[in-house]
């Protein structure tokens, strides 16, 4: 199933190589232009901010909260009846120190808040709270892929390995653009998704 667009592309991977190629360009504008820092940080408020800037020319759901559930494989991202509640949580969450920290982006990935983009707008969102409050953020050509992966799909129930990967990869280069685009690279991104009925928890809970 395809997106629709303001594109008006009807093949996938044309919209997949069209999404990223926007949205790289629109994240090195947010970066450039310094816009990025006036945005709220370690809130759902700021992540808005940031994904409606970077799929505003390619979905009307940008900045969106989604009001579809979905999935990928066997995990199911947080339900859309508990999608405000689960964010006015991640908001409350401490961002002191890395493990804080770590855990808040777990969570947010757990709740997946939009329809599509939400790897690449939560990773910048995660190098944004590491600026503020640590002075360092994660320099992506230091994380594997395929472990990020795999350690992004077991952090709900074990963060150990996400918190281990990603500190390996901290650098105190908080200002360079090429450490910042690296962690928009779409391969970091889950793919698969597909959507369920609410019905289906319901139908799990009687």
């Amino acid at each position: 199933m395809i997106l629709q667009n303001k594109l008006g592309i009807t093949n996938p991977a044309e919209l997949a190589r069209e999404e990223e190629k926007i949205s790289k360009i629109k994240a090195l504008q947010l970066f450039e232009t310094g816009l990025l820092d006036t945005f709220e940080v370690g809130i759902f408020a700021g992540l808005q901010k940031i994904h409606k800037y970077l799929f505003e020319d390619i979905y009307d759901f940008a900045g969106e909260i989604r009001t579809e559930n979905i999935a990928k494989g066997n995990f199911r991202f947080a339900s859309v009846m508990y999608l405000k509640p689960a964010l006015e949580n991640i908001d409350k969450m401490p961002q002191a120190t890395f493990d804080e920290i770590i855990e808040k982006y777990v969570e947010m990935n757990v709740a997946h808040p939009f329809r599509e983009g939400n790897g690449r707008s939560t990773r910048i969102w995660l190098d944004a709270i590491l600026k503020k409050e640590l002075k360092r953020v994660v320099d992506w050509s230091k994380v594997d892929k395929n472990d990020y992966l795999l350690a992004m799909e077991r952090s709900p129930l074990k963060d150990v390995e996400i918190k281990v990967l990603l500190k390996e990869a901290l650098t105190d280069k908080i200002y360079d653009r090429e450490v910042y685009m690296k962690g928009i690279d779409a391969s970091y991104n889950y793919e698969g998704y597909h959507t369920y009925k609410t019905e289906e928890i319901s139908n799990k809970k009687d």
